[in-house]
């Protein structure tokens, strides 16, 4: 799968929803009845960091609710992409860009939504044959201002910022023409998901869903 392709599957998953909830998921127990939450309340695309022993079996389980897309995030190597496709994750996310994961990802046919912040690292990805990116961590690098400004010298390439995202400051990234969505950790927070409180975290996910620039 070319990055081409790549990029077209991941900007079409991007579109589902303004918001990527992005989680750390550290009992698998709790995975099945999350991703129910956030599919029923409008999220259906779900990004599950592989910074926990429990991020793949939460992946398998999430994976099998009907109405979700669910993807690794904190792919970092070729090892990563590999298990986090075996796990039956259906994208990956990367804070940045390498030689191997490209490699590694066109060998999987795992969409790779990989990580720039400056024009030189957006200009590489671009060379690539990527144009769905992930823009971090935005705040921390400018927030929605300095990913307008790339908006002019590189109009056809589309990010998805996170890092620092907050419901506060969502609309300004999505009224962006150059933002597709927005990833954010705010929706699933860890009290709830450890009492179960499913209910929460879908009010959450319906608010985020209504979300406009």
């Amino acid at each position: 799968m070319t990055p081409q392709d790549q990029s077209r599957q991941t900007k079409a998953l991007c579109q589902l929803a303004p918001v990527i909830p992005v989680i750390v998921i550290k009992d698998a127990g709790h995975a099945e009845g999350l991703a129910r939450a956030l599919v029923a309340g409008g999220l259906p695309v779900l990004e599950v960091t592989l910074r926990s022993d429990a991020a793949l079996d939460a992946i398998r389980a999430m994976s099998r609710v009907s109405g979700g897309h669910v993807g690794a995030g904190t792919v970092l190597t070729p090892d990563d992409a590999k298990r986090a496709k075996d796990a039956g994750a259906s994208f990956a996310v990367s804070p940045g860009l390498t030689d191997r994961l490209i490699a590694a990802c066109e060998d999987l046919a795992l969409p790779l939504l990989p990580g720039a912040v400056t024009a030189s690292e957006v200009m590489r990805a671009a060379d690539a044959g990527f144009d769905m990116l992930k823009f971090f961590p935005a705040e921390a690098v400018g927030g929605a201002p300095a990913l307008k400004s790339l908006a002019g010298p590189l109009p056809r390439i589309s990010f998805c910022p996170t890092g620092g995202v907050t419901p506060q400051n969502a609309g300004s990234y999505l009224s962006l023409p150059n933002v597709v969505c927005v990833g954010g950790s705010w929706i699933v927070t860890d009290a709830d998901m450890a009492a179960g409180n499913w209910h929460a975290i879908e009010d959450r996910a319906r608010t985020a869903a209504a979300l406009r620039g």
